[in-house]
């Protein structure tokens, strides 16, 4: 059977696409967070395998109600793709391909391709005839960005990557980032407040990021903030229901599930610290974005002859991404073309099968 197979691996999803020959979608799934620099090798191989044996359900006849079992007697896949989250080295690619080869019934080589996953975004490069570079943004959970020209034969060249640290030393402009500043912002106010006193009332919008974040913890004072930031990871027999919810979550998802909260206030209630919240946030995206827009280097792009794609559940809302682009023009970076990838899994895998077409696989 020639499936082909593309798994869009993020810090909050797995999404893996199965595509025939011609490039239909027969099958599709979704599983959990499989970032292998977070899970380590095992969690991440039980989420990829969860996803695909799912998205294989209706790719088998009579389709199954059960996930089917891998690795399979008989391989699946002609092609796999894998665009992996915290993948950021040939080290790290090593360390997984070989455990993928054996799940998945492909040889390591050419027919099992695995790499960080903002190559999956860079697709759009080959639909634009009329620019010589892509730059690919991830803004979720984490973020990265990266820019990429046509290499040889039907592969990318990765040019610059800036980016992509993970939620203690980076991931700017992603949801821990919103949740961070949110935090921050918060803070540095009640700091001032302190010796100026309390802080007039907003002339315009609605002040309601504070007070839908103390709730969310369920506390009152906004020092109680941090302790709820900086209290340790969850332990493994954390089961006492008189315990803070907050306490059951792992730090980083403390901070990245305020997002929800700060665009909410921002663009519901035109919040002022909502918004210069998210201002900030993307200014510090586009800080990442402009390393790469040296066209004078002997790797950088030229915005102008570029296409910028963007990735990930933040970047998806498109106010905040004309945050981002408004930005960039204003220091004056105007992308050719502007494209987002909603479905990343779904792009690669059509991809795969148009190119097994081209090679006669």
């Amino acid at each position: 059977m020639s499936l082909f197979l593309c798994v869009d691996c993020g810090g909050s999803k797995t999404s893996a696409v199965i595509a025939n020959a011609a490039g239909e979608i027969l099958g599709r799934a979704l599983g959990g967070p499989s970032n292998f620099a977070y899970l380590g090798l095992e969690n991440f191989m039980q989420a990829v395998g969860t996803a695909v044996s799912d998205a294989l359900k209706t790719c088998v006849s009579p389709p199954s109600v059960d996930p089917v079992a891998l690795p399979a007697p008989t391989p699946f896949f002609a092609v796999a793709w894998l665009g992996v989250s915290g993948v950021d080295s040939q080290s790290a690619i090593d360390t997984i391909a070989t455990p993928l080869s054996a799940l998945l019934g492909i040889p390591v080589g050419p027919n099992l391709i695995v790499c960080n996953d903002t190559h999956l975004l860079a697709s759009p490069l080959r639909m634009h005839d009329d620019v010589s570079a892509a730059v690919t943004c991830i803004a979720g959970t984490g973020s990265i960005v990266v820019s990429f020209t046509e290499g040889e034969g039907s592969g990318l060249k990765e040019m610059g990557r800036v980016g992509g640290w993970g939620w203690i030393l980076g991931d700017e402009g992603g949801g821990f980032s919103v949740g961070r500043e949110a935090i921050r912002q918060i803070l540095i106010d009640a700091d001032i407040a302190s010796v100026e006193g309390p802080p007039k009332l907003p002339t315009e919008g609605k002040s309601t990021l504070v007070q839908s974040i103390l709730d969310l913890y369920e506390v009152s004072d906004i020092f109680e903030l941090l302790t709820v930031v900086h209290l340790p990871d969850p332990g493994l027999s954390v089961n006492d229901p008189k315990i803070p919810a907050y306490m059951h979550i792992p730090r980083e998802k403390r901070l990245s599930q305020l997002a929800p909260l700060v665009f909410r206030s921002a663009f519901e209630d035109k919040d002022p610290v909502a918004i210069k919240v998210l201002r900030t946030s993307s200014g510090l995206l586009v800080d990442e974005i402009c390393i790469l827009l040296r066209p004078n280097t002997p790797r950088g792009v030229n915005a102008s002859d570029a296409v910028i794609c963007f990735g990930g559940s933040l970047v998806g809302i498109e106010v905040y991404r004309q945050l981002v682009l408004d930005q960039l023009e204003e220091r004056g970076h105007v992308f050719k073309h502007v494209e987002f990838v909603d479905d990343a899994a779904a792009v690669g895998a059509k991809g795969l099968a148009l190119a097994a077409k081209t090679k006669g696989i």
